[in-house]
Order: structure tokens, then sequence, then C-alpha cells
């Protein structure tokens, strides 16, 4: 399947093998959904540590078992968990269809076609890399919205960041996990983050000469956590 042909605004492809295993999430009209972790290798020899939600209609749970490698299509989702003091936005990939994987090949791809809606950050690294933040707002039904972290790198970071909030933007990148510290009073907690890492960005109001052409996508790196993006 190629993402970049689609015409909706949130696709995920991925396959990864099962590190944690199913547990009942909530339900949904007599539907019960679950959630489980997979294991999605990077060319670097690293893996993307993701959270899957999946209805209980799709596949037989009992084959989702730690060690089953799977294959998903869906769209990346997130929702606000009220838990606590601060609000924070967990992101999930939602599966829409799933199948037992029959290939060994890895695959982690993600379009999004969505909005700025935050002044994107930038920055350099200790290594003088460049990078922005990016946090996108992606529409999908009954007038709800996914809002998406996203990271570019190199060319792509200083574009983006001359961008206006309400920019329409396309991303195509990866889906990736982040650990990163964080000090709450005299305690440090490890946490994890998701995020978009992008390879590709376009502007779709704009002509073809206009749109900046593919960064360098940078995956090993240190920098504080977006806002809220926990």
């Amino acid at each position: 399947m190629q993402i970049e042909g689609l015409q909706e605004n949130n696709t995920v492809r991925i396959t990864g093998t099962i590190v944690e295993g199913c547990v009942f999430s909530h339900e949904v009209y007599g539907e019960g959904f679950y959630t489980f972790r997979i294991s999605s290798e990077r060319l670097s020899d690293k893996a993307d540590i993701l959270p899957v939600t999946v209805s209980e209609r799709l596949i037989d749970r009992e084959l989702l078992q730690v060690g089953a490698k799977v294959d998903i299509i869906g769209q990346l989702r997130s929702y606000n968990n009220y838990a606590g003091k601060k609000n924070r936005l967990i992101l999930t990939i939602f599966s829409r269809e799933i199948h037992l994987a029959e290939t060994s090949e890895a695959e982690n791809e993600i379009f999004l076609n969505g909005f700025i809606c935050k002044p994107p950050i930038y920055r350099k690294t200790p290594f003088g890399r460049e990078i922005s933040d990016i946090l996108v707002a992606v529409n999908r039904a009954y007038h709800k919205s996914d809002y998406i972290p996203c990271i570019a790198w190199g060319r792509n970071a200083r574009y983006i960041t001359n961008l206006p909030v309400g920019s329409n933007i396309q991303i195509w990148g990866r889906v990736q996990s982040r650990f990163y510290q964080k000090r709450i009073a005299d305690e440090i907690e490890e946490r994890i983050a998701y995020e978009v890492s992008v390879s590709k960005i376009e502007l779709p109001d704009r002509s073809q000469g206009e749109t900046p052409e593919a960064g360098e996508q940078k995956t090993d790196r240190e920098r504080p956590e977006l806002e809220k993006q926990e």
C-alpha cells in the first residue's frame, strides 16, 4: 500500500512485534476496545515502542500474544487524559485493519493532512542540527480533531518555523517513541512520548515549485518534550 497516494487526512501503516499483551481499555455502544504495545524496528537497529488500540470485532484478541507480529492500517489519534491535576495529551495508533504479519519486512509510514495549531518551536541541537517542533490538528468525523506532535529536521525545520498558525500542511513520515526524564518535586520520572518524525512536507495551497524539498530525517536526539505531550 502506498500511503502517499491515499486521500484520507490521517493514515498509518505499520508492522511490529507485540511486546505488551492485550488489555481492556473501554467500551463504546457495546463494542469493546483493547490496547497493546508493539515494537517497530528502525533502520538504525533501534526500535519504537508504540501503543495500539483495536476493536474486539477486528481480530480474535487471543491471537494478540506477546511475540506475535502484526500488520496494522489505521490512524494516529489523540485524546486528553484529565487524571490528576494536569491534563495530558495521549496518542495511540487506532487500528482499522489488523492481521498477523506474513512477512518480516518492517513498515512504519504515516500521512497527515492538517493545520498548524500553535507556533512552531525552532532550535539547534548541541551538534548544530536544526529541528522544529510542530503541533498539527487533523480533522476527523463527527467534528473531532486529533492533535499530533511532529518534528522536522534541516531544511524542513527552517521552512516550517516561518509558517503561520492555521497553515494547511501535508506531512509524510514515521511514528516514533522517545524516552525522556521529567522532574516532579524531588524525584525524576522516566516517561515516554510519541510523535511523527517528518520526512516530507507540502503545502496543498501552493504550487509544486514553492514546496520545500524533503529534509534529512533524524531520530536519535535529546530535547524537551512538547507541552502536554507526555
